[in-house]
């Protein structure tokens, strides 16, 4: 329980990435400010646990962190100086076939491209602008609404990434396997990949892969979210976990509250004074697809049949573009395709403190419909199987967590989207509701500060960070 202390000038609800920027950058602001988390744990999305067998740490909801580790704003807080440790694996990431053989993205374009053959220079040519000025882009992409700092290369970005994936994949990649894996990429928008800005993800996340990397954390992405609680709390700001707000009633007074929920657990939230017009325009938020995730623990590697999975941080599974699309469309539809494209992680290839000496964990998870109940643990085991035969006899113990599950464990990912909201190319920016100042609620002193708000999912903490920023007052 909350002691009364008097009034605090902001109060945080909610200690995820998000939840934890925005406290963090309101204490440079405030002398007294108060972050509330329902769990007894804070992480939100970047929690760690013993999921299968003692002894063996699972990452319970994000996993690898491209984004974290460009964030300007976490960079900006050395966390290292709290034992923050990146990993880098030798590749980002690897994308077999069933026959045996695999693309690959390594750190270098080059390297990369190379490894394409008759479709390298195409990628290269694609990529090359955004990598070699990924600063300057990214500077643009992950800040709210507003005239491009550096118009002449969004102006080249937007002809690139307003395509569908499909689209320019069929216009620029002559190769179906480089079509598929250049698809694997953007299908973790978790939207159909025929609609249209499904092409920026993908140049986003293989510039991303480029430029800094797809790194892991050492020990558990639980470390991110400790070494932001402990800046914050060295600072001077208050953590208290294990309290559930259903009410302003719930608070304690403050100047400014900051809610890092979702649009439907604003509305829940009774008491707040929020305008009629206000709820009408948040009921209209749209959530995406769920997603189903499985936790192995491993008596040693997954045995790839392709050699260069075996030096890969994440892994892709679709055998073609039509296979992936088909199940990126299953999942919108509501339907659960037979043959599931998998996003899988082997962090303990690159961080052994994970699991006990010679033994091995694994992460993966696939699109389902929103809200789904059903286990398909055996389809993504099967999946999995196609390329690694014999993982079923490796495993010792496994946990499966499906949309339902995901919500239980974190309200944030409502029907199991871990997005925070489906991040279309109309709701990506217009999320939770058009606004110049989208993390203004209607009541002036209350602000949303979730990824249902831009610059929208991924582990980057500049939703909280940009909402504490720009407050008024």
């Amino acid at each position: 329980m909350i002691l009364n202390r008097g009034d605090y000038d902001a109060v945080v609800v909610g200690a995820g990435p998000n939840g934890l920027a925005a406290a963090i950058t309101l204490r440079r602001k405030f002398k007294s400010v108060l972050l509330l988390e329902a769990r007894e744990t804070i992480g939100g999305g970047v929690r760690s646990a013993e999921l299968t067998l003692p002894n063996f740490i699972h990452d319970t909801c994000s996993a690898v962190h491209p984004l974290a580790v460009f964030s300007p704003f976490f960079r900006q807080l050395e966390l290292h100086r709290y034992g923050l440790c990146w990993i880098q694996p030798e590749i980002p990431l690897a994308h077999p076939f069933e026959d045996g053989t695999a693309f690959f993205l390594h750190r270098s374009l080059e390297v990369t491209g190379d490894a394409l053959g008759s479709d390298g220079k195409a990628y290269k040519d694609l990529l090359k602008p955004f990598v070699d000025n990924h600063e300057r882009l990214f500077s643009d992409i992950l800040t709210p609404l507003h005239f491009p700092r550096n118009p002449f290369l969004m102006g080249l970005f937007a002809m690139r990434a307003l395509h569908s994936v499909k689209n320019l994949v069929e216009k620029k990649f002559r190769s179906a396997r480089t079509r598929a894996f250049f698809c694997g990429l953007a299908a973790h928008a978790m939207i159909p990949l025929e609609n249209a800005g499904t092409a920026a993800f993908a140049i986003v996340l293989a510039t991303l892969a480029h430029a800094v990397g797809w790194p892991i954390i050492k020990g558990g992405s639980q470390n991110l979210a400790d070494a932001l609680a402990d800046h914050f709390r060295d600072n001077g700001g208050e953590i208290v976990t294990g309290k559930t707000i259903f009410s302003l009633d719930d608070l304690p007074k403050a100047h400014y509250y900051f809610f890092d929920v979702t649009p439907r657990q604003l509305l829940n939230i009774t008491g707040l004074g929020l305008s009629g017009n206000y709820r009408r325009r948040l009921g209209r938020f749209r959530y995406g697809p769920g997603v189903f995730k499985v936790d192995w623990a491993l008596n040693r590697p997954i045995p790839w049949k392709a050699e260069i999975c075996r030096k890969a941080g994440t892994v892709h599974l679709g055998n073609s573009f039509e296979e992936i699309g088909a199940s990126i469309r299953h999942a919108n539809m509501g339907k659960i395709f037979s043959s599931p494209y998998v996003v899988l992680a082997q962090q303990t290839l690159f961080d052994p403190s994970r699991a006990p000496e010679g033994k091995h964990t694994a992460w993966a998870y696939c699109h389902v419909p929103h809200g789904s109940a059903a286990d398909v643990t055996k389809l993504i085991e099967n999946k999995i199987e196609q390329y690694a035969p014999g993982f079923r006899e490796i495993i010792l113990a496994k946990s499966s967590m499906s949309p339902v599950a995901m919500e239980l464990y974190n309200p944030n990912y409502v029907g199991g989207d871990i997005n925070g909201g489906l991040q279309d190319l109309f709701q990506l920016y217009t999320r939770p509701v058009f606004s110049v100042f989208p993390y203004r609620t209607s009541v002036k002193n209350i602000y949303i500060c979730s990824s249902s708000t831009p610059p929208g999912g991924g582990v980057h903490g500049l939703c909280g960070y940009y909402a504490a920023r720009g407050l008024s007052g």
